[in-house]
């Protein structure tokens, strides 16, 4: 059931990123996010609804275009932590990046967010 709950959290949390005009991505992050969420994102640490709104709005207003977010694996969840996998891709085969979030839920809610863009490299032995 948690399993679930995250999933939906998740899946609404990435819709904010596809959303058809920027004024509904604030409604769509607070169905998804705490209001005290911490986000751990390529540029460092930022607390609240709003630092993450900018974030995904900087995403949506990308120089190659507005492109899609999509979760592109199954949800992981040990406890109430969990992981997925996304792809982002800009229109017309333009700039596609790649990655793994990890998230942290309280209350069926995502508190934290941590942001792993790229993919990791192998080990070298």
């Amino acid at each position: 059931m948690r399993e679930e709950a995250a999933q939906s959290a998740i899946d609404t949390f990435i819709s904010a990123f596809n959303a058809s005009d920027d004024s509904y991505v604030t409604g769509l992050l607070s169905q998804a996010l705490t209001s005290d969420v911490i986000f751990w994102g390529p540029l460092g640490r930022s607390a609240g609804i709003e630092a993450v709104e900018r974030f995904v709005l900087d995403i949506r207003r990308h120089p190659a275009g507005a492109g899609t977010m999509v979760r592109c694996s199954a949800v992981d969840m040990p406890d109430e932590w969990a992981r997925y996998r996304w792809v982002f891709t800009t229109p017309d085969g333009g700039p596609r990046l790649t990655g793994t979030d990890v998230v942290h839920l309280r209350r069926n809610l995502i508190d934290q967010v941590i942001v792993f863009a790229g993919e990791i490299k192998p080990a070298s032995a």
